[in-house]
Formats: C-alpha cells, structure tokens, sequence
C-alpha cells in the first residue's frame, strides 16, 4: 500500500510545467499524480527513477499524499553518476528509500504548509512514507526544506493537484 502511493505521487509530477510559478493551482480532474507525472518531460528523470524502483503500480494507489517532485534539473545537481547508480537493479533499496523520503502522507497544499509553519514558530516537520522527516521553513514567501543531511531545496512549482494528491515541484532532490 505505501509504495502504490508513493509511484501515484511521483508520477503526477507530469502536470508541473511551470517551475518559476510559486503557486500554479493547477488541477487534473480524475488523473492520477502517476498519469500526471508520465505527462511531462520536465519530471522524466524521476518517472525512470519510479520505474527502476518498481513504484510505478504502487503509487497509482488512492491516497492521497503530498509529493515533493524533483524536476530534471533538480537531480542534475547530484554528483555525476548518481542517478545511473540508483538506477541499477542492486540499488534498489536505495533508490526507493529515496523516491518514497519525498513523499508525505495526506494532502497538504501550500496555504496549508505555510500555517503549518507559522504555528510551529517558523518550522514544520513533515514526517516521510520512507518514515524519515523533513523541515518545512519560509525563506520570504518561498517554502524551504531541509532534509536529513542538511540539504536545501525550494518549492518552485506548489499546488499541482491530482485526483490522489497534490504535487510541489522542488529544485533539489532531498536525501534522507
């Protein structure tokens, strides 16, 4: 059940076509995050990565879930070889303990992230399907977060809504 949702809500990513827009409200009546994701080429990346982990049947569960997409230019910024590694059938185990740490139970949009921040006192930590969390800050009115290790990434795109959940496109793949 945890791993339908999480290739549902990866493979939605497809509806993300705008990355500069901080809040698209964009809605895909019926489609799934995984038909949504299939969809758009700026997310290719990260359907291989859905297809390599086995997630794809898997995440085209009900949910819903909130999904923190990586764009390609996002896992661009990983060190060369890395996604090919992560690929590779050995890695499995990896690969989805990294795909599903960008994944959060429920349908949070960004209103609902942001307050959730302001009423932490300026953080919010989302607990992960791979069962690791993450911070949520602002940076201005940007949403921020900062993974396990320390790492950054923006929300560039938020509130890309499926049937199953709702999509934030981010800047930085988040390790956990």
């Amino acid at each position: 059940m945890r791993t339908t949702a999480l290739f549902a809500a990866f493979a939605g990513l497809a509806l993300v076509a705008a990355p500069a827009a901080a809040d698209h409200h964009t809605k895909a009546p019926g489609r799934s995050v995984v038909e949504v994701a299939v969809g758009n080429p700026d997310f290719s990346t990260l359907v291989t990565a859905v297809t390599a982990a086995d997630l794809a049947t898997t995440l085209s569960g009900k949910g819903p879930f909130t999904v923190f997409a990586p764009t390609n230019a996002a896992f661009a910024k990983l060190p060369a070889g890395t996604v090919e590694t992560l690929v590779q059938p050995a890695n499995k185990a990896t690969l989805t303990s990294v795909l599903t740490y960008h994944v959060v139970p429920g349908r949070v949009n960004a209103a609902q992230l942001t307050k959730l921040i302001r009423d932490g006192g300026g953080t919010a930590t989302l607990t992960t399907v791979q069962g690791g969390t993450l911070k949520a800050l602002l940076m201005g009115s940007r949403i921020m977060l900062t993974d396990a290790k320390g790492g950054m990434s923006h929300v560039v795109t938020a509130n890309v809504n499926a049937s199953n959940g709702v999509i934030h496109a981010i800047d930085t793949v988040v390790m956990p």
